[in-house]
């Protein structure tokens, strides 16, 4: 596996670190190719939650330019191929997995960085943290759904001033926008995150990647067809030994012991 990413397991979850820390963890084909068989890994194997931060001092710059300058090029390069074939299929993956996806943003996150953490399930962020949609600086527009996410978490006024200007966000701002779910102190950013992680593993992880995908499809969805998915989502929960055993646990006044298995 390439070192560009380090990999942590912690018995039923998975702790990711972009590991790039000389060029702001900026991706590269390389950092893209690992990170996605990296969290594919993950999934296959059975984790119930996966947690994805940054080596260094920031959590990911975005794109390694170095790597698309057009001049050391014959010609322009094609950013839409980069996008389809890396961005795209990342994004992919981060929304469809069935479990809860934490982001701890330990420093800048700009760019396409910015937007993968906008991916995740659950984003936590350093107070010193900041999130800078730099494409404007460079004549691009908001990829890795950037164009997408902006204004669906925080309206088209504010997603577009965040665009056009460039100007970065501070964590706290942006978690008082709702952006992001947390600003938190930089020494206790990544213990609180990996007790959420633990949390959410150890947790009834049918229902909450069901829940994770509703509220995905909700903003698409019409309320007729949203509600005949909650019928069914809650048919599988129902079903699933994690609500048989929450509802004992509840009547037992005990801690419950969930599996995470339909079965």
């Amino acid at each position: 596996m390439s070192d560009t990413i380090l990999t942590q397991v912690h018995g039923n979850w998975v702790e990711i670190t972009l590991n790039r820390p000389d060029r702001l963890n900026s991706f590269n084909d390389e950092m893209h190719i690992a990170l996605r068989a990296t969290l594919e890994l993950a999934r296959d194997n059975g984790a119930r939650a996966v947690l994805l931060t940054g080596a260094g001092r920031g959590f990911c710059a975005g794109q390694d330019l170095g790597a698309r300058d057009p001049s050391k090029m014959d010609g322009p390069p094609d950013l839409g191929h980069t996008i389809a074939t890396f961005y795209n299929p990342l994004v992919r993956l981060i929304r469809s997995l069935e479990l809860p996806v934490i982001c701890a943003v330990n420093g800048v996150a700009a760019g396409a960085g910015a937007n993968i953490a906008l991916a995740c399930d659950i984003v936590l962020a350093a107070t010193s943290a900041k999130f800078i949609q730099s494409f404007a600086k460079v004549g691009l527009i908001p990829d890795a759904a950037g164009s997408w996410s902006l204004p669906h978490l925080l309206g088209e006024a504010r997603a577009k001033g965040l665009a056009l200007t460039a100007q970065p966000l501070k964590a706290e701002q942006a978690a008082e926008w709702g952006l992001i779910w947390k600003a938190i102190p930089d020494e206790t950013l990544m213990t609180e995150a990996r007790a959420m992680a633990e949390e959410f593993a150890n947790g009834p992880t049918i229902g909450l990647g069901l829940t994770k995908m509703l509220i995905q499809q909700a903003a698409t969805n019409t309320l007729e067809e949203h509600v005949d998915l909650e019928a069914q989502a809650q048919k599988t929960c129902g079903e699933s030994p994690d609500y048989a055993e929450g509802v004992s646990a509840f009547l037992q006044k005990r801690a419950p012991n969930f599996t995470g298995t339909s079965k």
